[in-house]
Order: structure tokens, then C-alpha cells, then sequence
């Protein structure tokens, strides 16, 4: 890789290494990246470089993501393809049971052996061994079985599925939700296989939390009505996120009878008490959902984890919000999505994106480096830009990133965790520092 290639836009390592931002134009200077580093560049830019560190970077950890792995070298997965995935299948479990789903840890811990044996799972999966971490292929499968069980196709399955009216497995390890799971993957090879070509589609209301406050923050600098621009939409439910109702101790926003409740969405420090108001709502996504239709919300639902009662809770509640709050939303690439998104006087545009940057190859990331650097290099102080995202970090935890214009302020303004709740702010808000070119 060479020296002038910059890691651009990451939480990857953490908020420790000292970023670099300018509002000049942006000239591609390269956009070479290897396997290993392919998920921490999102760009290559020169002028604007929104960055942790500049020129080619050794890893010194690979802490996995506590929901989503997605963060694996291939360097770290040995043996055969088969082994390799077996590997992920076992590392996902993990994440899920880390973070509430000990149903999901359970499964993908029997689903790794069930691979290895040559069971339903290596029927499953077949063709589908050398897929890249980012892909979650677990989750894909799970999905795809969730759907079964909740439309009625695996009565078996969802007997053990409490979003599907079930019980939860009172055996250790889960052996009968285990059982009817390989049952129905070899029953139904062909219609969990279909879910194996498309990324999960969460849409995860519970992140909306950290838009929320983000959201807050920037009104707090300057009070303007919002346009909200969403790339890796999904269904566009958190384009609606100033419908939504935070309650807590650490501050509190929205409407008490809001159908959707992010309980226990804010800790720590308490974000910029306001009034949002939300003129426009648009957003883009390769295979977008529609949350109207009953096909967009059995896809939505399948992708929760299916013993997590409060995300489901969530997402029900934000399909009813969006039955009643229109949202522009288009099947297009990131990069279409900027590309049409101009600044708008007396507004401030507002670029969001959660959990998102995994799914991009490298030109993709150097094309959404770019877009950023034209709607920054616009902004003045009647027509603002800001950029807001949600990411994993390879240090662990979801940093919540705010960057705006003019001036090119950043801030961290706090954690979450990938699902969005809760959102541990910063004591201190509002603290703002402009980053200039560094030599870095």
C-alpha cells in the first residue's frame, strides 16, 4: 500500500489516534488496500481526509465486534474453507450471546459442529464457504430460518422461538431449538439458502438513540430545521427518528406516546435538551424494504434475534410510525445516494449512516470519502453539513462520530453498542474542536 493512503472515516482503533480533517477539495491519490485491511478503509482521499492515521497500519489488535463479527482478518482463520467458517459461525454465537441472544449463541455453537459433520448446515452453506467475514453468513442462515418459523413454514421451530409465540429452550445449551433448527434447515434447505445471497436487513430502531442525540448536538450549535440523508437504509425506519421517545435519567426526548420507546437509550452524560424538526427525509439502499408491505416486515422481523423481546418491540412499534411519516427512500448505491444530496439554505444536511461501512468494498468507501468532501467543501453558515455515524471500532465498542460544517468540527460524542441502546454520552457535550491538515 502506498504511504499516501489514508484510513479514512474510522472508529477502526478507537478514538486515541489523532484524526485529520480539512475542507478542501478531494483528489483520489489511491485506492489500493489489501484483504486484511479492507474493512477499516473507507476512502483515499487528499485534502479532505477524515481519518485516525495516515499511511500504511499494522493492527495491533483485532478485537472482535461484541454483535457483528465482521472485523476478522483472514489471516486469524485457519484449516479449510469449511474449518474457517466453522470458526466465524462459533465467533458469531459469541458476539450474540455477549449481547442477549444466549438462543443464538447456542444455535451457531451447534451449527459450527453440525459443519463440520457434514449435517444439514454443510448442505446449507455449500458454495458459500469462502464468503468474507463482513458478509455475516450466520446471520444470513439465521434470518432465513427466523422467517420460516415466524410465516407459519416451521412449526417445529418456532415452538422454541419466543418472537414467533414460542418458549425459550429451558435445557442447557438448547438442545430441542437446536434440533428443530436442523430439522428445518434440512426440510427446507433450498428456502434458507435464498437468504444466503443478500446482507442481513436489521434496520435496527434501537440505533436511533444515538441519531437522536447526535441530532440535538448539532441543533445545539446552530438551531435550523434538519434534511436527513441515510445511506444503507434499509427500510428507512430511522429516517423517522424524531418520532421516537427516549426516556431516562441521563435526559430525555420526544413524545411519551410515541408507539416506539428506546428505554434505557441514553447513559452518562445528557445531550442538548431541543425541539428537532425534520423537513426532509431521504435515504438509499441496494435492496431497500418496504416497511408498508407484509413481505418488508417479515424480512425486517426474521433479522432480529428472536429471544431479544424489546428489539422486536421496537421495530413493530417504528413500522407503525412509518404507516403514518412518509420517507423518500430509492434503490440505489451510497454513492448515488450523495451524489444527488445537495445543501439547502436556512437547513442543516445531515448524512447518517450505522453499521454500515462493512458491507462497502474499498472504491466504494473511496467514493463516499469523496462525496463527503464535496458537501463539506459547500457548506457555509446558512446552508450547514454535518456527518453523523454509527461504526464499530476495532477497539471495541461503537463510537458515535459528529463532524460539521463549515469549520470541520469533530466530536466524539459518546459509545453504543451495534443495536444502538444503550448510548453511553460523554459528561462533557458540546465540546467541539476544528481539525486542520496535520502532517501526519
Amino acid at each position: 500500500m502506498s504511504q499516501e493512503t489514508s484510513w479514512v472515516f474510522g472508529a477502526e482503533g478507537g478514538c486515541a489516534d489523532r484524526p485529520v480533517v480539512s475542507s478542501e477539495a478531494v483528489t483520489v491519490t489511491s485506492a489500493a488496500a489489501s484483504e486484511q485491511s479492507a474493512d477499516a478503509v473507507l476512502g483515499t482521499t487528499r485534502g479532505l481526509c477524515i481519518s485516525y492515521m495516515q499511511g500504511p497500519r499494522t493492527f495491533l489488535s483485532h478485537a472482535l465486534s461484541p454483535a457483528i463479527v465482521a472485523a476478522v482478518p483472514t489471516s486469524d482463520l485457519t484449516g479449510t474453507p469449511a474449518e474457517r467458517t466453522a470458526q466465524l459461525l462459533r465467533q458469531q454465537g459469541e458476539a450474540c450471546r455477549d449481547i442477549g441472544s444466549p438462543l443464538y449463541g447456542d444455535l451457531l455453537g451447534h451449527s459450527a459442529d453440525d459443519l463440520l459433520a457434514g449435517g444439514p448446515v454443510a448442505d446449507v452453506l455449500a458454495d458459500h464457504l469462502d464468503a468474507r467475514p463482513a458478509g455475516v453468513l450466520a446471520l444470513r442462515m439465521l434470518g432465513g430460518a427466523h422467517a420460516l418459523a415466524l410465516s407459519g413454514q416451521a412449526p417445529g421451530l418456532a415452538e422454541w422461538y419466543p418472537s414467533a409465540g414460542g418458549s425459550l429452550d429451558p435445557e442447557p445449551g438448547s438442545p430441542n431449538a437446536w434440533n428443530a433448527l436442523q430439522c428445518t434447515l434440512a426440510e427446507q434447505r433450498d428456502e434458507v439458502r435464498r437468504w444466503l445471497d443478500w446482507p442481513p436487513q436489521t434496520n435496527e430502531v434501537g440505533r436511533a438513540a444515538a441519531l437522536i442525540g447526535g441530532l440535538l448536538s448539532m441543533t445545539a450549535q446552530e438551531h435550523m430545521p434538519l434534511r436527513l440523508v441515510e445511506v444503507g437504509a434499509s427500510a428507512g425506519l430511522n429516517l423517522r427518528a424524531d418520532q421516537f421517545y427516549v426516556p431516562g435519567d441521563s435526559g430525555s426526548y420526544g413524545d411519551p406516546q410515541s408507539p416506539v420507546v428506546l428505554s434505557h437509550g441514553w447513559q452518562g452524560g445528557v445531550p442538548p435538551a431541543g425541539h428537532l424538526e425534520v423537513v426532509e427525509r431521504t435515504g438509499g439502499d441496494l435492496a431497500p424494504i418496504d416497511p408498508a408491505t407484509e413481505h418488508g416486515q417479515l424480512t425486517l422481523t426474521a433479522y432480529v434475534w428472536p429471544d431479544q423481546a424489546d428489539r422486536i418491540a421496537r421495530l413493530r412499534g417504528a413500522l407503525a410510525v412509518a404507516q403514518r411519516v412518509p420517507a423518500d427512500l430509492r434503490s440505489e448505491s451510497a454513492t448515488t445516494t450523495v451524489e444527488r444530496t445537495r445543501l439547502a439554505t436556512g437547513t442543516w444536511t445531515v448524512l447518517w449512516h450505522s453499521i454500515f461501512r462493512q458491507y462497502l468494498n474499498p472504491d466504494q468507501r473511496v467514493e463516499l470519502a469523496d462525496g463527503v468532501g464535496r458537501l463539506a467543501a459547500g457548506a457555509t453558515s446558512q446552508a450547514r453539513f454535518a456527518y453523523l455515524y454509527l461504526e464499530q471500532s476495532r477497539a471495541g465498542g461503537c463510537p458515535v462520530t459528529l463532524t460539521t460544517w463549515p469549520g470541520g468540527h469533530r466530536e466524539v460524542l459518546g459509545t453504543a453498542s451495534p443495536h444502538g441502546i444503550p448510548v453511553s454520552w460523554r459528561e462533557t457535550l458540546g465540546s467541539d474542536h476544528a481539525l486542520g491538515v496535520s502532517g501526519m
